[in-house]
């Protein structure tokens, strides 16, 4: 982008400068031209644990739709038949509430380490600093460290800057497809979708999500990069509604480091008269979001550590302390806490409280998975028949059951019915239901007319009862009961 500041008047920018009394109007530009970022590499402590989790998150999303489980994909939600398998797990629609569940424990998770450490989410594990970390590595494999990058940007179309940008760019469209890729695999199995691939042979729906989700990486992790961390993303503009001053934030000591000046390394900076920042900018050149932290705390800051890493080498090649940018927090630094006081005051009631809560509500999502019913059932009256008097004079009433099979074996279902006198099912009532399927049944319930007469016209209470029957002698037979009425007609 271009490096032309803004014609604005901003609280960046200078004024725009009063119109000559012979000016008719002045032209003031309505849109602010950002500066393109060049991060500078940088090594280090946080750098590597910044690697690893990208390691780790990217293993886990494109290895685990080719893991196989019980000779089917590990990890495959099937929409067509809603089905949602997670290894030994088989969910259905019905199930939506552990979803729910799931999204609450992020949500208190994310309070929590924010409360306590500030936005390590974003600067370690979020997709977007993920992706926007493995594009810039491409970026600096191809075109070079960052003053490299800035060269070939102000030359002019060369044959070298041609190949290097077109390489570059070649390379992001083939990571953004296989992302694009295997985010489809985990909702049509993946190696069916491979194979597809051979021939280019995906459904509309595959090839819209492939390129939609590839887009969307490219673009976002290619070229927005600090523009969703800075406007798109809700979560940097009420970070501070969970910040207090005793979390860990990343802070520079503005008493030990100013007043900044450069120096020499054998100088004694206290006969200089200067702080332990030599002024050398390598904070601001390796921040992803282009903010120098000397300035305090700021929203645009998603917490990679990258500043305190670059600042400890400059500190050890100076001779001097490191920790001039370091973890912090504001409490710490202004009354001259040392590490351990820091951490004894991080439990607070705040923390206590969202420790405690995501304690009660993972203890209840875990053993909610745990002992949830090994099969579902729903019972719905049958809408097109109405209640109706059969032969022999009995009530009958007719129901559709849905069994769901959880288990990734055929299973054999009894069916019986109670809650009125003398209620019997007319016809069949077992039934065998196929590895982790879903089958509707027809249920005719019959009551005696003398029965029915005596319950009087309108509904009553009945329970059908839906027993799975032991497919061994372990006695592992289990038995749910669902309620409904039966309608006496009038």
């Amino acid at each position: 982008m271009s490096d032309t500041p803004a014609t604005i008047a901003s609280p960046h920018h200078a004024a725009a400068p009063e119109p000559d009394d012979d000016s008719a109007a002045a032209v003031v530009s309505l849109y602010q031209k950002q500066r393109k970022i060049y991060a500078r590499a940088v090594s280090g402590w946080f750098s590597t644990w910044r690697w690893v989790l990208v390691w780790i998150t990217q293993i886990v999303f494109y290895g685990l739709p080719w893991l196989v489980w019980n000779d089917r994909q590990a990890v495959l939600f099937d929409l067509g038949s809603r089905r949602f398998y997670i290894f030994g797990l088989v969910l259905y629609p019905q199930d939506f509430i552990y979803l729910t569940g799931l999204l609450i424990v992020s949500a208190y998770g994310l309070f929590l380490f924010t409360a306590v450490a500030g936005r390590l989410w974003c600067g370690f594990a979020c997709p977007q600093t993920v992706y926007t970390e493995i594009f810039m590595w491409i970026e600096q494999k191809i075109e070079g460290d960052r003053a490299q990058r800035m060269r070939l940007d102000e030359s002019g179309w060369t044959l070298q800057r041609f190949w290097r940008k077109s390489a570059k760019q070649l390379a992001w469209i083939a990571f953004g497809l296989w992302t694009g890729f295997t985010f489809v695999g985990y909702f049509t199995p993946i190696r069916s979708l491979a194979a597809a691939a051979a021939t280019l042979g995906f459904g509309p729906w595959e090839w819209f999500w492939i390129l939609f989700y590839g887009f969307a990486t490219y673009g976002n992790a290619g070229y927005m990069r600090e523009q969703v961390c800075k406007y798109m993303c809700p979560y940097a503009r009420f970070q501070s509604a969970m910040f207090d001053k005793d979390t860990l934030i990343i802070s520079y000591d503005s008493e030990r480091g100013d007043p900044r000046g450069a120096r020499s390394k054998k100088a004694d900076p206290a006969q200089l008269g200067l702080g332990s920042c030599i002024d050398c900018g390598l904070c601001v050149q390796v921040c992803p979001t282009g903010i120098d932290i000397r300035k305090g705390l700021q929203y645009e800051c998603i917490g990679c550590a990258a500043c305190i890493d670059v600042c400890d080498g400059i500190m050890d090649k100076m001779g001097y302390q490191p920790g001039l940018i370091r973890y912090a927090t504001q409490n710490g630094l202004a009354q001259h806490l040392d590490r351990k006081q820091m951490l004894k005051r991080i439990l607070r009631p705040r923390v206590l409280i969202y420790t405690a809560i995501l304690v009660v509500i993972c203890s209840a999502f875990v053993l909610s998975v745990a002992f949830r019913d090994p099969f579902r059932v729903d019972v719905v009256r049958d809408r097109s028949t109405l209640a109706r008097i059969v032969e022999d004079g009995r009530i009958e009433n007719v129901y559709r059951l849905q069994i769901m099979n959880s288990a990734e074996r055929a299973q054999r279902y009894q069916v019986s019915v109670d809650g009125l006198a003398s209620a019997a099912i007319d016809g069949k009532t077992r039934f065998e239901i196929a590895p982790a399927e879903a089958l509707w049944v027809t249920v005719s319930v019959q009551v005696p007319f003398e029965v029915a007469q005596q319950a009087g016209a309108g509904a009553h209470p009945i329970r059908f009862s839906i027993e799975r029957l032991a497919q061994t002698d372990s006695g592992d037979s289990v038995t749910l009961t669902e309620k409904s009425t039966f309608v006496v007609p009038r």
